[in-house]
C-alpha cells in the first residue's frame, strides 16, 4: 500500500489510521524550541464523522486510504439499505442503511450523490451540497412577528428533515438547503 511522509499532509487527503480510512480535516506543523519536531493532525472518519487527533514525528510515514468516489443515482430503498445507479455502466450498489447515518434525511430518489468506495466496496454516501426539498409541514406565519430581524420557524422536507424556514415560507414551497449544515437558504427558483 502507498504511504506518504508527514511533510507531505495536506488537508483532503485520505489515510488508513488503525485500519480505518480517515480524512486529514486539519495538519500543523509544529517546530519546538527544543525536541523533534512533529504534526498535529486532525483526522475525520469517512464512515462515522468522529474526529480524532494525532501526533506524528517529522518523518514518519502514513498509509495512503485505498479510497475511490463515483457519482451515482439514488434507485430505492431497502428494509437494510439504499441502492444506487451508474448512469453509464448501470452497475447497482447497496449500501448499509448504518453506513448512511445522519445523511437519511436528504435522501431522494433519481438524484445524483457522491459514493464513496473503500478496498472497492461502496460504503457511504456524500449528498450535494445544495438541494432543493418541498416543504411538508410548517406552522403558518404569525403578521408582524419580525420584530427582532431574521424570525425562522421549524419546518419537515419531504425526506423528513427537519430545518429552521423563515416565516415567509409555506407549506409546499420547494426551498435551497444547504446539506453541510441543514440551513435553508433561498427558495428556490427551478
Amino acid at each position: 500500500m502507498a504511504q506518504i511522509s508527514t511533510s507531505d499532509l495536506k488537508t483532503g487527503l485520505k489515510v488508513e489510521v488503525d485500519g480505518a480510512p480517515f480524512n486529514i480535516i486539519s495538519n500543523e506543523f509544529v517546530k519546538p524550541g527544543k525536541g523533534q519536531a512533529f504534526n498535529r493532525v486532525k483526522l475525520k472518519h469517512l464512515f462515522t464523522g468522529r474526529v480524532i487527533e494525532r501526533t506524528y514525528k517529522s518523518g514518519e510515514k502514513l498509509e495512503l486510504a485505498d479510497v475511490g468516489d463515483a457519482q451515482m443515482r439514488m434507485l430505492y430503498r431497502e428494509p437494510d439499505g439504499v441502492v444506487f445507479m451508474d448512469d453509464n455502466s448501470f452497475e447497482q450498489v447497496k449500501i448499509p442503511n448504518e453506513n448512511i447515518g445522519e445523511n437519511d434525511r436528504w435522501l431522494m430518489e433519481d438524484k445524483l450523490y457522491g459514493i464513496l468506495f473503500y478496498k472497492g466496496e461502496p460504503v457511504a454516501i456524500d449528498p450535494p451540497t445544495f438541494m432543493d426539498m418541498r416543504i411538508v409541514e410548517t406552522m403558518p406565519g404569525d403578521r408582524g412577528n419580525t420584530a427582532s430581524g431574521r424570525v425562522l420557524k421549524p419546518a419537515k422536507t419531504e425526506t423528513g428533515a427537519e430545518i429552521q424556514v423563515p416565516i415567509f415560507i409555506d407549506q409546499d414551497e420547494i426551498v435551497k438547503v444547504d446539506t453541510r449544515t441543514g440551513e435553508y437558504v433561498s427558495r428556490s427558483t427551478s
